[in-house]
């Protein structure tokens, strides 16, 4: 029997957020999941989720800036893995918080005019770097392709691109996050 989490970055955006835990509950969802924690203290969400009787299974690490600005991650970002690190550190301390087993990190939309290849290294490194320091937290990488009429210029737009940083990682701690709406819209 499938298992589905509400997320609570999309659904029920007619109320306020810290409303919307018993929302989901009321609709039926054990499982909830949004984009990012971080305007919130855990604490807040620890107990918006323990009122609900939810759990939380999933958020993305720290986009790098403002999501709403375009900020769309930094696991790829040449130049920019101090920043990388921080975002890690900052995810692994509310998913220690929150009891969330699973972070999915966000590579970032490249420049047109960029190196793929430095991107490529600067993303396997990253990851590399994320998935070990994840592991002593008991905590899973996730990354996931997102379509590239939905997020153009996405890094990781692929199946087949994703299996391959995957297996050029060489790490049993990140794991491939599958979305059938990013897939379906990218065409497999």
């Amino acid at each position: 029997m499938p298992r589905f989490a509400a997320n609570l970055s999309m659904m029920f955006a007619e109320m306020p957020f810290m409303e919307r835990f018993d929302a989901a509950r009321a609709a039926g969802f054990r499982a909830v999941e949004y984009l990012f924690p971080y305007d919130f203290p855990s604490g807040d969400l620890k107990r918006a989720l323990k009122d609900a009787g939810l759990q939380q299974v999933l958020f993305n690490a720290p986009p790098g800036g403002d999501f709403a600005a375009g900020a769309r991650g930094l696991a790829a970002v040449p130049g920019r893995e101090a920043d990388f690190r921080a975002a890690i550190d900052m995810a692994l301390d509310y998913a220690g918080a929150l009891d969330v087993r699973q972070v999915h990190v966000m590579a970032g939309t490249m420049p047109e005019d960029a190196d793929p290849l430095e991107w490529r290294a600067a993303y396997v490194a990253n990851l590399r770097h994320a998935a070990e320091k994840a592991r002593r937290h008991g905590v899973a990488v996730l990354i996931e392709p997102i379509n590239p009429f939905d997020m153009p210029g996405y890094v990781l737009s692929g199946v087949e691109q994703a299996v391959s940083v995957i297996a050029e990682v060489g790490s049993d701690n990140l794991f491939l996050q599958y979305d059938l709406y990013h897939q379906s819209r990218h065409g497999g």
